[in-house]
């Protein structure tokens, strides 16, 4: 199953010059036996994951924009909780960027990820193994057998637009048309996002493609630049704002919350494949807070964890046994967008091949 983001892009060097700024506080343990550790209960029980997550004082994340999924209020609630600062490093950054700042920085780098799913399972190798308490309620489909990698929330692919600058959204194709001149932007860049990668599998499904071909929606954007209907720069919270991307390819639990600052904006979906993905978590293997990276994976997927998602609009990959039990949130749950189409989710292979044809053909696509 395959459920990021720029959504999330920067700079390695402005990555470089944070994190050296930002890692100085809490205690870094090389030696530390949470380094190696595959689960709290296998290491001395949650008690001992708290207070060792608390000796080392510093959690460092990456790519975590605070009206992403409610990062915002998740990483607020955990440094309550626990008495652990977050150093929250390039909010803007892109999955690409979350794992080129492991490679470059090792133990001066962020101890989590939040990648796409067509980055996880293709870096194995920089990923520690863990185990969360809750293992037994997240699909066996969406996890890596020994937690190298483990879903966390996702949602739907989705056009969000200003229904006072654009007319209504009924198809994909409608964007081609004169009204929408220099009015359409994607929310990251298609070499380095996830979001943006769905967003023109999205597109290409509309237009004759299929998960295996994301070519489609190359071609489609390329017409979309030459009628002048392209806006190059990326789509954010500020751009949608200010009015410089009415019109933006974005997942449905972000999209949503542009209603806050332009009360006239619109979220469409689809009514034939509706595109979806997962996000995934992963622990550096060269966390330099290894305990406090493992006790933000315990609280991401603790039921308050996991209901934080659901108040950002985003489908917690818990959801059925949280449902089940009775501990959803459920007026979280209602409030969820409706999807009219059918869901269809990008495998593995599928996105890594997304990926590379996006990479040997984007630019000269766009150019």
């Amino acid at each position: 199953m395959n459920w990021h983001r720029i959504h999330r892009l920067g700079l390695v060097v402005g990555i470089i010059t944070l994190l050296t700024a930002a890692c100085g506080g809490g205690t870094t343990t090389a030696a530390s036996p949470w380094a190696t550790a595959t689960s709290a209960a296998g290491s001395g029980g949650m008690d001992a994951l708290v207070k060792a997550a608390q000796a080392e004082g510093t959690l460092n994340v990456i790519a975590l924009p605070p009206d992403w999924t409610n990062y915002g209020a998740i990483i607020s609630a955990f440094s309550a909780k626990y008495g652990i600062a977050i150093n929250s490093i390039n909010p803007n950054g892109g999955s690409q960027d979350e794992l080129n700042a492991i490679k470059t920085l090792g133990k001066r780098g962020p101890d989590v990820l939040d990648v796409g799913t067509s980055y996880g399972p293709k870096n194995l190798s920089l990923f520690a193994p863990y185990q969360v308490t809750a293992w037994n309620d997240i699909p066996t489909a969406a996890k890596e057998p020994t937690g190298l990698w483990v879903e966390d929330y996702g949602g739907y692919m989705a056009i969000g637009y200003d229904s006072a600058k654009v007319p209504a959204i009924t198809s994909i194709n409608d964007l081609l048309g004169p009204k929408f001149n220099g009015k359409v932007a994607l929310a990251g860049v298609a070499t380095a996002s996830n979001q943006a990668v769905n967003s023109i599998m999205m597109v290409s499904l509309a237009n004759g493609g299929s998960l295996d071909d994301i070519s489609k929606g190359v071609a489609w954007f390329r017409t979309l630049k030459q009628k002048g209907n392209w806006v190059p720069s990326k789509g954010t919270t500020a751009t949608v704002k200010a009015g410089g991307t009415p019109v933006l390819f974005e997942w449905d639990y972000l999209s949503q919350n542009h209603v806050h600052d332009v009360p006239t904006w619109k979220v469409w979906l689809p009514t034939g494949q509706v595109i979806g993905s997962y996000y995934e978590q992963a622990i550096s293997k060269a966390a330099p807070h290894p305990a406090a990276a493992r006790l933000w994976e315990e609280y991401l997927y603790s039921t308050e964890g996991q209901n934080f998602y659901l108040k950002g609009g985003a489908h917690p990959i818990e959801q059925a046994a949280m449902t089940a039990a009775g501990t959803i949130d459920k007026v979280a749950v209602a409030a969820l967008p409706p999807v009219n189409g059918t869901p269809v989710f990008m495998n593995d292979a599928q996105g890594a091949a997304a990926s590379a044809y996006l990479a040997a053909n984007w630019a000269q696509a766009i150019g």
